[in-house]
């Protein structure tokens, strides 16, 4: 989506949260950024992660190597990756590194990037942000640390709007955890699977933070948790059945 996105716009940058590594050759993704950047010079950003990112079965399907466990070398991946942006050869993207854990934050650190602390899926560990920062090597790319962080955040124009609308990502994570991949279902049915779980549906998924409210309750918030990883930017996502409401969540957000 990253070209077509770009074709149709002339100043925002572009990019991806996370492009998973270990599923492809650090040489391809360099080829692919690298023609992306040349198209459309200083717009476009390379996000990069370790985690599978999908169920177990496409995770096998996009292995490397089917005949054996794929080997954990996302750290050899990432160097070279980086090694090939530094040449002369490559143009290069704005590279960044995706996580939710310790390794992250301190792989991060040692090689100089950007680092985004993915709060929507392990919450409340503002430390890996303090560990990247103590982490931290100046590098050619970047001279001092840069934190953001990604937070589920659904925007309405009423309270009990927004909730509502996040039912629908509580039940299909619910469900997700539980090996029982769904199609987004509408806020309406999802409501009435969380109630049969006897527990508020506020609270689930379990382990996930998942803000939801009017423009000024959300903005608080994300304010809030800025403040807690000490970020200089905030990342924004979220799962709704309707893509209009979608849409004017963003919008809502963005005003």
């Amino acid at each position: 989506m990253i070209g077509p996105v770009c074709c149709v716009t002339s100043r925002i940058r572009v990019g991806t949260g996370g492009v998973m590594l270990p599923h492809y050759s650090p040489l391809k993704v360099a080829e692919t950024f690298s023609m992306l950047s040349g198209l459309y010079p200083g717009r476009i950003d390379l996000g990069l992660g370790r985690a599978a990112g999908t169920s177990a079965r496409i995770a096998h399907a996009l292995q490397r190597d089917r005949r054996q466990p794929p080997p954990d070398d996302f750290p050899e991946q990432l160097t070279e990756l980086l090694g090939y942006f530094a040449s002369d050869r490559f143009a290069s993207p704005e590279v960044s590194l995706l996580g939710s854990s310790s390794d992250s934050a301190q792989w991060a650190g040692e090689l100089g990037l950007p680092y985004v602390f993915a709060d929507f899926i392990n919450p409340f560990h503002a430390e890996n942000a303090q560990l990247y920062r103590e982490c931290f090597v100046p590098s050619p790319r970047m001279a001092k640390p840069r934190v953001s962080v990604a937070v589920w955040a659904v925007c309405a124009e009423s309270h009990d709007e927004a909730v509502m609308l996040s039912m629908s990502v509580r039940m299909m994570m619910t469900l997700l955890y539980r090996g029982r991949p769904i199609a987004v279902p509408t806020p309406e049915r999802a409501l009435e699977f969380l109630r049969e779980e006897g527990v508020p549906p506020e609270l689930l998924p379990a382990g996930r933070r998942i803000l939801a409210g009017t423009p000024a309750e959300v903005r608080d918030q994300l304010v809030a948790i800025a403040e807690d990883y000490t970020a200089e930017e905030l990342f924004v996502v979220n799962i709704l059945h309707d893509h209009r409401a979608r849409l004017r969540s963003y919008e809502l957000l963005a005003g």
